[in-house]
């Protein structure tokens, strides 16, 4: 029965369509029933996900919840929509991995209007994709269709993610003291922050003529890997597993003495929330670090973000305002004490010497 043929006074007449969801959910459950870990003891379907803790010595729980932001907008107009469930999951799992903690289960939720069925089950595909690949329980999930609160076709992605971690290996930035290396792991691009901006830039995702919009983010820039919105949905990149290595051995000695993932707010942002008080962090910008060769460069899709400039009215952008947005390439920044720094790197190919620890405070450019 179509939303035009439904009696004027049913729930699905007002857009919200109960035997849809239903059948919906059942597919759900498929998707979930692939992350599945022993310790969970209830499929999806209950009011509740039921998880087992296990036994561990001290365990302390770690949790943290965000979205994909307005990049949906981007994914919408592309009719991209799995990518976005990776983005929220790996940005999800990123954030407790900052304590050292692995993932135990997720829970996701979309909010929107006129969204279809296949774009809520590309989503959810993804987040189910994503928690495998971090060997983390998809436990459940709610879908709430709210037309009136969201305009036709918009939505919102949504994630809550629980871990684990011994206490006596928690990663609480206490060790880090003055001259410990800074360590750089690369971004796979914009991962999910900054996209305000971009939209702004570029003219997408804007509420403009979708074909022309379209039309946009289809177009091939020099040093782009494909199409600027190939770019742009490059999924948030996980670092669970690169860090796994370094993440092992003997309690309060491990080599981390501190994780920061570098979401929005950028390097300035995010590196100072890492950071006993006294201490700040000295970052080399993309140039050559001292003695220790290149540092970072970031990928072309930045430059071309701060340089776009097609009608004199946008684009341009400063290069603090760059540093302060966006990632600008580094997706992470380790704190390692300078003995550890080469065993550390050894272990980790891609990491780089991006800065060292210094007296002070917040984020000072050398």
């Amino acid at each position: 029965m179509s939303r035009e043929s439904q009696p004027q006074g049913s729930y699905a007449a007002a857009g919200v369509d109960i035997d849809a969801a239903e059948r919906l959910v059942s597919r759900f459950a498929d998707l979930a029933r692939a992350t599945r870990r022993p310790e969970v003891i209830a499929d999806v379907g209950p009011f509740s996900g039921l998880f087992r803790l296990g036994s561990h010595r001290d365990p302390v729980l770690v949790a943290s919840t965000d979205s994909v932001g307005t990049k949906v907008k981007l994914a919408a107009l592309l009719g991209r929509y799995e990518g976005l469930g990776h983005d929220l999951v790996n940005h999800c799992v990123n954030d407790i991995l900052t304590t050292g903690a692995e993932p135990l289960f997720f829970l996701d939720y979309i909010g929107g209007a006129g969204v279809t069925d296949e774009a809520k089950l590309s989503m959810v595909a993804g987040v189910a994709a994503a928690c495998r690949e971090a060997g983390c329980a998809l436990l459940g999930g709610e879908t709430a269709d709210m037309p009136g609160l969201y305009a036709e076709g918009d939505f919102d992605l949504v994630g809550f993610v629980v871990g684990m971690v011994e206490r006596d290996a928690v990663i609480d930035g206490s060790r880090i003291r003055e001259g410990d290396v800074l360590l750089g792991l690369p971004s796979d691009g914009l991962h999910t922050n900054g996209y305000s901006l971009v939209r702004k830039v570029f003219g997408v995702g804007v509420g403009g003529d979708p074909d022309e919009e379209r039309r946009r983010l289809e177009r091939m820039y020099p040093g782009l890997h494909g199409t600027l919105g190939d770019a742009l949905l490059a999924p948030h990149r996980c670092y669970l597993n690169d860090l796994r290595p370094v993440l092992v051995g003997a309690p309060r000695e491990a080599p981390l003495h501190g994780i920061a993932h570098i979401t929005g707010g950028g390097i300035p942002g995010n590196v100072p929330r890492m950071l006993p008080e006294g201490l700040a962090a000295r970052i080399h910008k993309p140039v050559l670090s001292p003695a220790e060769g290149p540092a970072w460069e970031p990928q072309p899709i930045f430059r071309l973000i701060q340089s776009y400039d097609p009608s004199g009215e946008r684009g341009n952008i400063a290069e603090e305002e760059m540093y302060r947005t966006f990632n600008m390439g580094i997706g992470m920044v380790l704190a390692v004490a300078p003995e550890d720094a080469e065993a550390v790197r050894s272990r980790l190919p891609e990491a780089l010497v991006v800065g060292e620890v210094v007296r002070g405070a917040g984020v000072e450019w050398g």
